[in-house]
């Protein structure tokens, strides 16, 4: 079987996270998007379909898949896959029909295409859309099983559910328990510890609501209280947190002080007190000590949640902050509910709550919005941090952060206006 997983226009709902990786490299749970759905498939040949601002950075993560190559996709049949499917385990969705041409369907909108070597002919040939178009009209139809991904906020909800179950599709690797380390509170079963991690004594593993999944080479000091489901990802260090349900760290965090039911890309920083709830983060992000969230409105009421240039209902009384990558955070910032944060801004105490939204690239500081530094400086920056982790900054990334700056040079400057206008209003 060849795989082939696309991007759809709507990935631009998953900003600020998307604009720096497709959208099938979020986390939720144990494994991205991508991993479980060709855990699912288990093809032999993968390909992919993204925007071609990230097409180099994808080919860089992923030499062995074939990225926007027209010549592949018209090779022959495939499973063509949105990238925005969070699928179903295997077994726990439909009959997971992939043999014979179709389309499967969830809510309305493509899951994935069972495509012949003709179909696969015509999408090399014609544009995605009106191909998927085309054949949702013309291939029979199916439920896919599983849920598509909207907004963040969503994948945040979900993201202790699928720790649960990715725990268990690992648990042969990984059920494994250092002599007295951790203590347990709830069922043994559901602590899985891959034998390279190292547990402190006075550690405390709840798995009353779910698994606690320490991965690879991870370090859980004393003092930390880890509550399932939850997932510590590959080298990651906690130091004597509070880290609670619905949380998944990804490789290399370094995470402190409290962590309520969030998202934690690689290689980003929360090692200092403070709470952070119902959040999703990027790689290479940095809370500075004393960094809050608020994830809850005063009066219990739905929260609203900037997407594309839109104020966009959550439904949830409990929504965070969404920070890109590179994004910094002094110390005391201070984050309202529902905040976003693009990629590579800079957030400087202001001695209330910041803005709610922040264009990539931007800077705060007491309060005010501004355009932001220089984005060589910003990327030097950038560079610095990656090697004190052993990482190098790319060309391929270096270029796409500099068209990201361009791309985005608009968008900030309506920003700051418009800060500054509602400023000048609130002082009349």
């Amino acid at each position: 079987m060849r795989a082939c997983i696309f991007e759809d226009a709507l990935v631009s709902d998953l900003r600020p996270l998307t604009l720096t990786r497709p959208a099938f490299d979020l986390l939720c749970g144990c494994s991205t998007l991508a991993e479980k759905q060709l855990r699912l498939l288990g093809p032999s040949e993968v390909g992919a379909l993204v925007r071609p601002s990230l097409a180099d950075v994808v080919r860089e993560d992923r030499p062995e898949w074939a990225v926007n190559d027209e010549a592949w996709l018209g090779a022959g049949g495939m499973v063509l896959v949105n990238a925005r499917w969070l699928p179903p385990a295997a077994g726990d969705g439909p009959a997971d029909d992939f043999a014979s041409p179709g389309v499967g369907v969830v809510g309305g909108e493509v899951a994935y295409a069972v495509l012949g070597p003709e179909h696969a002919r015509e999408l090399a040939e014609a544009g995605l859309d009106e191909c998927l178009e085309r054949w949702q009209s013309s291939l029979p139809a199916r439920p896919a099983g599983g849920r598509m991904v909207h907004y963040l906020w969503a994948l945040v909800d979900w993201a202790g559910g699928e720790v649960a179950r990715d725990a268990w599709h690992l648990a042969p690797v990984w059920r494994h328990k250092q002599t007295g380390l951790p203590a347990v509170v709830g069922p043994a079963d559901r602590l899985m510890v891959d034998e390279s991690a190292r547990i402190d004594p006075y550690v405390v593993a709840d798995t009353t609501g779910g698994p606690v999944v320490i991965d690879r080479e991870a370090v859980v000091s004393a003092f930390t209280r880890l509550e399932g489901p939850c997932y510590v990802g590959p080298r990651t260090r906690i130091s004597g947190a509070k880290v609670r349900a619905g949380t998944c760290l990804g490789p290399e965090c370094r995470i402190g002080g409290e962590v309520e039911a969030s998202v934690v890309l690689g290689y980003s920083n929360k090692a200092h007190e403070g709470f952070l709830g119902h959040a999703y983060l990027g790689e290479w992000v940095n809370l500075g000590a004393g960094t809050h969230n608020s994830d809850l409105r005063n009066d219990y009421g739905d929260v609203s949640v900037r997407v594309g240039g839109w104020m966009v209902r959550s439904g949830r009384p409990k929504v965070g902050c969404f920070i890109g990558d590179h994004a910094k955070a002094g110390l005391g910032v201070l984050l309202n509910t529902g905040t976003h944060v693009g990629a590579f801004a800079h957030l400087l105490p202001g001695g209330g709550l910041l803005p709610k939204y922040v264009p990539p690239f931007a800077s705060v500081w007491n309060g005010a919005l501004s355009e932001g530094g220089d984005v060589k400086a910003l990327l030097e920056t950038a560079a610095k941090v990656m090697r004190r982790r052993g990482r190098e900054l790319s060309p391929e990334r270096g270029a796409l952060y500099e068209a990201l700056h361009s791309q985005t040079a608009d968008e900030r400057r309506r920003a700051v206006r418009d800060a500054e206008v509602r400023r000048l209003r609130r002082a009349s």
